[in-house]
């Protein structure tokens, strides 16, 4: 048994560690954690905090095996069960990661950080009212928690508390008023006016200048939120560029990368491809809802979801796991009924969709159509087309935390557009017309009703009048658009993109070159 000192020793190890983890330093706090558990591979602290390096670094098999020595060294605290929940998130077991987050649960006690952390995990799970319990708790036990509020703010917008969510921004910011998530939030929950907006607030923090540049560029795109809706175009713009600027120097990213993934996909998913795949799994007809970000893509979830037979899942990102799961494996990849088997475990998992068909809306799931119709034959995919243009600016002025790193770079930005509009006119001239179905953002707008009605036709289902009412559906969403929503149908982000036709020069000269005029008008 180790001596006081001994732990005490121990103890400041890793609390060192942790402070090199928070500061960013995974490499120091994965070597202090290493040497520590090889003089003491009793402590757990240390292998939990090897799981957290071990995710950071996007290495999920070795997380797991340090998740589980913590559980096993520390069974009584909730940290190592959260994380290991994690763990099996990030790796595509969602029943497995439900069950250790239940488990964390019932131990979590009083703890805010636990709380918090519990509450993480559930909103993973996309549980969101569950998460926010274990929000409100932290909060409750810790109001002079930053993060506590802003966890709880994000919770509260996904599940259309707003004025709620916008209390807790307020408490967070005043608590840190560099906090750029919590301003970024806080700018997206309403409709600002000219007498009641965080302009004046937000521009006074950046001449400041003592703001983190991860925290400036939240701000700018924040503030080109609010400048854009007082109809302050030209100052939109200006912070909104300078938000991309920010990102794009900060953020890692291979352009290339992504473009030559759809090219590869377009070569390799033929129709013959698809024709000589073995049966895929037929027992179930979930509906994809894909697409570029900001394109419609939620409201045509909600759409759908709104009828009584159907049910929403969100963006699971299941299907691309089993698509990373099947490259890797050559068995399973033989196998399309394998991998729709566990697609729908995955996407069904601890969710009781009892005679209800379910909705998925991961945007990427453009990328893996061809797959999809294999392993799932009865299955049904939408893609939501917009105005190229609208779309674009749409994607520039939004801020993705770590998603989308193409949409900070007028060209690069057009260059992936273009690269999507050759794989939506791949699956079209691929897929079965009974199978895949594309609707533009502009038909819905003009005429929701007959808009609806193909939707819900599409996917063979009888009409509903609910779906009409999409808008007062109670139902949480964790997309970019779970605001906008909440509101009935509206026009008034049809053609936003004039307003700044001089300086989005760069992305339309590069769209024209392959995007005929009248396209672009």
């Amino acid at each position: 048994m180790p001596s006081p000192a001994q732990n005490g020793v121990r103890s400041a190890s890793v609390n060192e560690a942790r402070r090199a983890f928070a500061n960013g330093d995974v490499s120091t706090a994965e070597r202090i954690c290493s040497e520590l558990v090889a003089r003491a591979p009793e402590d757990g602290a240390a292998w939990a905090l090897l799981t957290e390096t071990a995710l950071q670094r996007g290495r999920p098999d070795a997380a797991i095996v340090c998740a589980d020595r913590a559980v096993a060294l520390m069974p009584k605290d909730p940290i190592p069960l959260i994380l290991r929940a994690k763990c099996l998130f990030v790796s595509g077991e969602a029943r497995r990661a439900f069950e250790a987050a239940e488990a964390a649960a019932k131990i979590v006690g009083n703890a805010p950080e636990a709380q918090d952390a519990l509450g993480a995990i559930f909103g993973l799970l996309g549980l969101h009212q569950r998460a926010k319990e274990f929000f409100l708790r932290a909060v409750a036990a810790r109001p002079d928690m930053p993060q506590y509020l802003f966890n709880l703010a994000a919770t509260e917008r996904m599940t259309g508390a707003l004025k709620e969510a916008e209390a807790h921004c307020d408490a967070a910011i005043a608590l840190d008023r560099h906090y750029g998530l919590a301003h970024y939030l806080r700018s997206d929950l309403r409709i600002q006016t000219a007498d009641r907006n965080h302009i004046a607030e937000m521009e006074a923090l950046i001449r400041d200048g003592r703001l983190a540049q991860p925290s400036e560029a939240m701000l700018r795109f924040a503030l080109g939120k609010e400048c854009e809706d007082l109809d302050w175009h030209a100052r939109a713009f200006d912070h909104v560029e300078a938000g991309c600027d920010l990102q794009h120097r900060s953020t890692p990213h291979d352009h290339a990368a992504g473009i030559a993934e759809i090219d590869r996909i377009i070569h390799t998913h033929t129709r013959s491809w698809i024709d000589a795949a073995p049966p895929g799994y037929s027992a179930a007809a979930p509906v994809f809802v894909a697409g570029l970000p900001r394109t419609g893509t939620t409201l045509v979830e909600r759409i759908i979801a709104s009828h009584a037979a159907m049910s929403s899942v969100g963006e699971t990102g299941a299907f691309a796991i089993e698509m990373s799961r099947a490259m890797k494996d050559t068995a399973t990849r033989a196998d399309p009924a394998a991998i729709g088997r566990r697609y729908i475990d995955a996407a069904t998992a601890f969710r009781d969709l009892q005679n209800v068909r379910f909705v998925d809306k991961t945007l990427q799931n453009y990328l893996y159509c061809g797959l999809i119709h294999a392993a799932l034959p009865a299955a049904r995919i939408i893609l939501v087309q917009r105005h190229p243009l609208d779309a674009c600016w749409a994607i520039y002025k939004a801020h993705f935390q770590g998603k989308f790193t193409f949409s900070y770079h007028q060209t690069e930005l057009a260059e992936y557009y273009l690269a999507y509009r050759r794989l939506t006119q791949h699956w079209r001239a691929t897929l079965p017309p009974d199978v895949l179905l594309e609707i533009n953002y502009e038909d819905i707008i003009r005429d929701q009703a007959a808009a609806s009605r193909r939707l819900v036709g599409f996917v063979g289902l009888p009409w509903d009048d609910e779906v009409l009412r999409f808008h007062e559906s109670p139902a949480p969403s964790a997309t970019a658009s779970a605001v906008q929503v909440r509101r009935p149908i509206y026009s008034s982000s049809v053609g936003k993109w004039r307003h700044h036709a001089e300086r989005l020069a760069p992305l339309r000269e590069r769209l024209a070159r392959e995007i005929p005029e009248a396209e672009l008008a």
